[in-house]
């Protein structure tokens, strides 16, 4: 980059617009959306789409709840033009679906356009030409008058042949194409113009587009520039006013949620913002934006992955891990702080209630993801998320004694081996450092010598195996747990249990229990152990050892 290369570009002026009422504005309603897919997002992908992958495509489009939906510019492409016709003839269009298709202002394009449509129920004839200084300029060498003149008469073609063909129900959108380029005053002007030839009414209305065809200022720019111009444009109460923002900034996202402010009604764009250059705004996170907000964005998200997937086929682009929403990773965290808030919030949640857990602004149960990949164990992970890990996919609940100790096992992995440490190893590992201690002592068999519990002493024995060779030890105490732990101090010395919990592995009247223990010994030093059985005093029992057995082996 040039160190002085930034001085011949020039900042956009701010639009004089007195007493602007978009900032204290707020959305309470989703827009009338159109899907460009077919069409704009089509025409910038390596390899356009084949008339089946269209097909797949718009299917999917229906199926998520779109109701405009621009189809292609049959008079630029066969396939463009064979697609369209293939929808009609074989009538794949549902009855509540607009088709829409794009045609420069000419007559020959308009006319093929109409043929293309031929039979359709309802119809949008999108008729764009370029407004900005620079194209006036540049490309086309004309005035602003034989600009106006130009759209003008593609209008009257366009009301023309809407004559000749009475079963359709034709809609005009009309976009002074680089409108984020043209002089506001101008655009106006040349959209008056169409307005004043075509003749809308209340109930029959025109769509005036205005796209930020390249993104050339900041978003709340174009909010001023949509407020004046729905201010100022005559017969606005037979209008829709619509935006189709592109992302070369990187804020389409916010130039459609602040025009929707400023009085946008509708809004065109691509799923996952695909299109030229940097793409269209992206339908999936405005529209899920909008959800989050509590509004109801009249599109079904329900099947994000699903949404992925026919998207990837038939565009073959690939999803980026972190696109909001739809993103492999986006629900995922690696944080220790962050997994802990998030494990807490979920616990907090109560069906019904509003939706408020740390760093997820959205349920993904919402868009059909489950709760299992939220959580991501690594290097920067905490004793929470390890804890979520081991609950939410083996049931076993870690009790807060533990789970540190458990942290730094799984921490040791993670440093070791740099890379993420999925759940089957966390399990793994649990099962050898606290499960899975097999020696040196190992327990032959027990007996308890009452079986009425109360405060009144009881005593154990137990046959243990200690490095292969045959022990017997006895012990008593206020239960099992402490009556055990004194006839193992009688063979080690030291111990006392400082911390126990419980639980069940399901909810069936079989299923095994856990018991999580802690022991410390003379030192003051610390071992746990788990165990596992479908008798809870054996589960203690086989913990202790677990825990004792960790003792041996460091000792030595």
């Amino acid at each position: 980059m040039k160190r002085e290369g930034f001085k011949k570009y020039k900042q956009y002026q701010n639009v004089e617009l007195k007493e602007r009422k978009w900032p204290s504005n707020l959305i309470t309603k989703a827009p009338i959306w159109c899907s460009v897919d077919l069409r704009d997002g089509n025409q910038a992908l390596r390899n356009p789409m084949s008339l089946e992958k269209k097909m797949e495509f718009f299917n999917l489009l229906v199926e998520m709840g779109y109701k405009e939906i621009e189809i292609g510019f049959p008079a630029a492409s066969q396939i463009e033009f064979d697609f369209t016709r293939h929808l009609i003839e074989n009538n794949l269009i549902p009855e509540d679906v607009t088709i829409q298709i794009l045609t420069q202002a000419r007559r020959e394009l308009i006319e093929k356009s109409f043929e293309a449509l031929k039979g359709a129920k309802k119809a949008v004839v999108h008729l764009y030409n370029s407004t900005s200084v620079a194209q006036r300029r540049v490309v086309f060498n004309k005035s602003k008058q034989e600009v106006i003149d130009l759209a003008v008469e593609g209008t009257k073609i366009i009301k023309e042949l809407t004559r000749e063909y009475p079963e359709t129900k034709f809609t005009l959108e009309y976009s002074p194409e680089s409108f984020s380029g043209t002089e506001l005053e101008y655009a106006l002007e040349i959209c008056d113009a169409v307005v004043k030839e075509w003749k809308p009414t209340i109930e029959d209305k025109v769509i005036l587009n205005l796209p930020t065809t390249v993104e050339m200022y900041t978003p709340n720019i174009y909010a001023d520039q949509i407020e004046w111009f729905s201010n100022n444009i005559e017969n606005r109460e037979c209008i829709i006013l619509s935006s189709h923002p592109h992302n070369d900034r990187g804020t389409a996202i916010a130039t459609a949620e602040l025009a929707m402010l400023a009085g946008i009604d509708r809004i065109e764009g691509t799923l996952f913002g695909n299109g030229e250059r940097t793409g269209n705004v992206d339908l999936v996170t405005l529209g899920l934006n909008l959800y989050t907000q509590g509004i109801d964005p009249e599109i079904d998200f329900g099947k994000i992955d699903n949404i992925v997937d026919i998207y990837e086929d038939c565009t073959e682009m690939i999803i980026p891990e972190r696109q909001p929403y739809a993103g492999e990773l986006v629900y995922t965290a690696y944080s220790g702080s962050h997994q802990d808030a998030i494990n807490k919030g979920l616990v907090d949640y109560k069906e019904g209630g509003y939706w408020e857990v740390p760093y997820l602004p959205i349920d993904p149960k919402d868009v059909g993801r489950n709760y299992e990949a939220l959580i991501r164990i690594n290097a920067q992970s905490g004793k929470g998320g390890i804890a979520f890990i081991m609950q939410n996919y083996y049931g076993f609940t870690i009790p807060k004694f533990m789970q540190k100790d458990l942290s730094l096992v799984i921490q040791n992995i993670a440093d070791e081996s740099a890379k993420e440490v999925n759940a089957e190893t966390i399990l793994e590992a649990f099962k050898d450092n606290y499960l899975n201690i097999p020696a040196p002592l190992v327990l032959e068999s027990f007996e308890i010598s009452s079986k009425e519990f109360s405060s009144q002493d009881i005593c154990i024995k137990a046959e243990m195996k200690n490095n292969g060779e045959k022990v017997n030890i006895t012990g008593s105490g206020n239960g099992p747990i402490d009556a055990f732990v004194h006839a193992l101090n009688g063979l080690f010395g030291g111990c006392k249990v400082t911390s126990y919990t419980q639980h069940s592995l399901g909810n069936d009247s079989n299923a095994e229990s856990v018991a999580y223990i802690e022991i410390t010994d003379d030192k003051n030093e610390s071992y746990y152990g788990v165990g596992t059985d479908s008798n809870i005093i054996l589960a203690s029992i086989k913990g202790i050892i677990s825990a004792v057995n960790k003792r041996i082996i460091k000792l030595n």
